[in-house]
């Protein structure tokens, strides 16, 4: 990348050669290790306490098989698996393969422009990085699983996201961090040569217009017509413009003085939107329709992603971490003290057969598909080599960041299942069954839902009339996509908790805005990283747009992502049976290729660096990821059954039409029809053209691998080393050492913090 860089490769550190009084930039690495090694009789004893705690939540959920199950075992489960993941594997990973080295300068200090590549505080990175990585996958998914029972979900939330998911998010920011921010594409074009590189690059960038216009839609259905949740997600946008000016100018370095400032202002805002909404002016002025919503969703993405990053994006994503981690764990806490009894099967009816009523398709690959985030998702390969690699402070930062921030949305995807399969399972399925099958009306509901001969349950048209009156809304019949039933089961949960029944209204439409809070900032992220990586791939061929300060060159690469997710945003918006319904049975697959894609290329990384004996902690979930979503694959494409397979359904509506009838399955009409066979071909030609990119990407990869083990790898491709210019500490908590070292820093004068004369935020 052709930027100046505050200091030239090599020169020294401002402790030697002239700037001998400042302090340190990094603390020993063997202090610093025994410090977080040192087992003392209470350390030891806590973690055989956690161990063994999360040892009897997993008999219990595993084994235990009586009348119910109690949900406060799935906390302790996660909770305690994801400790001792992180405090033991994600070191082992850190000691093996990546090897941070503080002294070193990252890409946020050595391209530092005030835009895009900004040192950032690790608390408030940690909190644009989850933001960001936590869309709508963590929500939905689980609940639309459930129908398979909680334990196939609970073991691939937990197992997928400790050996698989957060190790992808983890390896790709460092390495990505390792070679200037570049994105993972450009990293494939690099490690993988120009065959698998560009069909690496061809790949991501068709996948995450796809994704981000999916995540746009989920946003602009969960607003709509809801003046609460307009109101308050659009007021977080001031909030955030104001916490960036106050971090960089008023008060630098302030981080937890802004949090809480954040904090009160955003629950403000809140309880206002319940007020605003109940005006007569209110609703008039933040009712809106969902094409209006998608314009201006079209309009925050665009601006979002060209404002400098300090402005709007990592404030904003900070302060709606805030809402996400704290519903969250709020709604664990009211497991734990509620603690309520799951009565749904661990292994349901429909684990064994492939014609479920929520989605089609056996337990295997569909589950593993179907629960993307929160387990394994190509999407955080695409911000882990986006924007959180060109913000990190300090290379040791990166696991905290990238493998504790993927744990923390694991954490959300295991509270979405509790919520799912507390709630009663006729409810479940007449809220997550289509229209064709319900008729949209509670008496059709509760006769396709007794239809379906689960033992235990019947539902009455009164129990789910009863059920939307109580959460404030005139049916819960069809409302599929799994935000309204994690809202059901939200309110359910809290309201024997906080207020009672009266306040499941309160809750439900709390729990429907934190969602569009939550997916929003995926949206808003998605699309600077979509912006970066046009710009990796353009220069290589216009080297112009290697030059991060070149403002034109972003703008014109924001314009023309945005244009292409947002083409589909409105198809999705105007014409139900096309657009975005074309794309999203796809998303789960494609989001799962994208794994196998970051994988493979941080395989030949590790490879090209010699580190030979550790590729299992890569080729364990790489094999895992091909063998899912290669499967998923096939059957989408060759299956004879209309309900699994794109090209058989459409050719049974293509010999429909032939045939001349004028209705057929869920189409009522001509019209409908022909949207079927027009969106089945286009998900299958997709669908094809995936999963060969994807064979394509691994095989190069492994081919890279070979070529390392017999000596004839490509070298690194890292960014020279640059000596660092200041500190910052590694994890959440700070260890003595690492106070220390920091108090020396604070105490220096602001303008010498930096060799720019400037705070970094």
């Amino acid at each position: 990348m052709s930027t100046t860089h505050p200091h030239p490769a090599g020169s020294p550190h401002p402790a030697e050669g002239g700037h001998e009084d400042l302090p340190p930039n990094h603390v020993d690495p063997e202090v610093l290790e025994r410090e977080r090694t040192r087992w003392t009789p209470l350390r030891i004893a806590l973690w055989v306490g956690v161990a063994l705690l999360g040892g009897v939540a997993w008999v219990m959920i595993a084994f235990a098989r009586g009348e119910s199950v109690n949900a406060i075992w799935f906390v302790f489960a996660a909770v305690c698996s994801y400790f001792i993941a992180y405090r033991f594997y994600s070191k082992f990973i850190e000691l093996k393969l990546t090897r941070p080295d503080d002294r070193r300068a990252t890409p946020a200090e050595y391209y530092a422009n005030g835009k895009d590549y900004m040192p950032t505080d690790r608390r408030v990175l940690y909190g644009h990085h989850f933001a960001a990585i936590a869309g709508a996958g963590p929500l939905v998914g689980p609940v639309l699983a459930a129908q398979m029972g909680y334990l196939p979900g609970t073991i691939w939330i937990i197992v997928g996201v400790i050996l698989a998911g957060a190790v992808q998010d983890y390896l790709v920011l460092f390495f990505s961090m390792r070679r200037g921010g570049r994105s993972l594409g450009q990293m494939a074009r690099e490690e993988l040569g120009v065959v698998g590189g560009y069909a690496a690059i061809i790949a991501t960038l068709t996948i995450m217009i796809i994704i981000v216009a999916i995540l746009a839609l989920v946003v602009v259905n969960a607003l709509g017509e809801s003046p609460w949740g307009v109101f308050s997600v659009g007021m977080t946008i001031p909030i955030a413009l104001f916490m960036g000016v106050y971090l960089r100018y008023l008060r630098p370095g302030k981080v937890m003085e802004v949090s809480v400032i954040g904090f009160v202002l955003l629950m403000a805002v809140i309880v206002a939107g319940g007020w605003v909404a109940d005006s007569e002016l209110g609703a008039q002025l933040f009712t809106l329709d969902r094409v209006t919503l998608a314009w201006c969703v079209i309009g925050y993405g665009f601006v979002a992603a060209v404002l400098p990053v300090w402005l709007l994006l990592s404030p904003r994503d900070y302060l709606s971490t805030f809402m996400k981690v704290g519903t969250i764990l709020l709604l664990a806490a009211a497991i734990v003290v509620v603690r309520p009894e799951i009565t749904v099967p661990a292994v349901s009816e429909f684990a064994g057969r492939s014609d479920g009523p929520v989605f089609t398709g056996s337990l295997f690959p569909f589950l593993f598909v179907t629960i993307a985030c929160g387990a394994l998702s190509g999407f955080h390969a695409l911000i882990a080599s986006g924007t959180t690699p060109k913000m990190i402070e300090k290379e040791r930062q990166a696991r905290f960041i990238g493998y504790g921030g993927m744990l923390m949305e694991s954490f959300v995807a295991i509270m979405a299942l509790v919520a799912a399969v507390s709630i009663d399972r006729g409810i479940y399925f007449a809220m997550n069954a289509s229209p064709a099958a319900t008729m949209g009306t509670v008496e059709g509901a509760a006769a396709f839902v007794n239809s379906l001969g689960l033992s235990g349950v019947h539902v009455t048209p009164e129990l789910l009339q009863g059920t939307a009156e109580a959460v404030g809304e005139e049916t819960i019949v069809s409302r599929t996509g799994g935000a309204p039933t994690l809202a059901v089961g939200l309110s359910h949960i809290m309201q024997q908790w906080f207020g009672g029944a009266s306040m499941m209204s309160f809750w439900y439409h709390f729990a429907i805005m934190f969602e569009a809070l939550f997916i929003l900032t995926a949206v808003d992220a998605g699309t600077r990283v979509a912006r970066f990586m046009l710009t990796d791939t353009l220069g290589n061929f216009f080297p112009r747009f290697r030059d991060t300060n070149w403002r034109a060159g972003a703008w014109l690469t924001t314009a023309v992502m945005v244009a292409g997710w947002g083409t589909i945003l409105i198809l999705g918006v105007t014409d139900p049976l096309g657009g975005i319904n074309t794309f999203y049975p796809l998303f789960g697959i494609a989001n799962q290729l994208l794994a196998a894609i970051a994988l493979a290329v941080c395989l030949a990384i590790a490879a090209n660096q010699g580190r030979f004996r550790y590729l299992w902690i890569i080729i364990l979930p790489l094999l895992f990821d091909v063998l899912v979503t290669v499967t998923g694959s096939w059957q989408k494409i060759f299956s004879s059954d209309p309900k699994v397979g794109y090209w058989a359904n459409h050719f049974a509506f293509q010999d429909a039409l032939g045939q001349g009838k004028t209705s057929f399955g869920t189409a009522k009409n001509v019209e409908a029809m022909e949207a079927v066979v027009r969106n089945t071909f286009v998900q299958g030609t997709l669908s094809v053209l995936f999963v060969v990119l994807t064979i394509v990407v691994v095989v190069m990869g492994v081919v890279e691998t070979v070529k390392a083990l017999r000596g004839r790898g490509r070298g690194t491709h890292e960014d020279p080393f640059v000596e660092s210019w200041f500190y910052a500490p590694s994890g959440l908590v700070a260890t003595p050492s690492e106070k220390a070292l920091a108090r020396e820093w604070e105490a220096l004068p602001l303008e010498r913090r930096t060799p720019t004369g400037g705070a970094h935020h």
